[in-house]
């Protein structure tokens, strides 16, 4: 378990896990949403990503690990949350869910939250 901490990395804490599914709850709504591994890859490569959820429970973690790669690149934050049962519920999905995007989108309503989500992001990468 411990070499899977060291992987998934950076971990958001209590606090910054429940924002980012508050987050990722609210993006579903306005359809600023992707789920999944190969939606969120996709979001990185049009260029539409915000920033990448990536959950520390996925199983093997392996099947995940080229999003933060591509996030580097495309100069995307990226942040693990705990679980993926809980990013599946935020999802408003009944199945566990290992990697989301939140879009950028000409809406404003969610601008200034994710503003703030990937400042958040950006302190645990340093």
């Amino acid at each position: 378990m411990a070499e899977q901490r060291t992987k998934a990395w950076p971990m958001a804490d209590e606090n910054l896990t429940n924002s980012i599914l508050d987050l990722v709850q609210q993006a579903g709504q306005y359809k600023q949403l992707k789920k999944g591994a190969n939606e969120a890859t996709k979001t990185l490569n049009r260029g539409i990503a915000e920033f990448i959820v990536l959950t520390g429970d996925t199983e093997p973690l392996e099947i995940l690990l080229h999003l933060p790669l591509l996030c580097e690149e495309k100069n995307v934050p990226y942040v693990f949350i705990p679980s993926k049962a809980a990013l599946g519920r935020a999802c408003n999905v009944s199945r566990p869910v290992i990697a989301a995007s939140v879009t950028t989108s000409e809406a404003r309503e969610l601008q200034s939250q994710i503003r703030n989500v990937k400042l958040a992001i950006e302190k645990l990468m340093y």
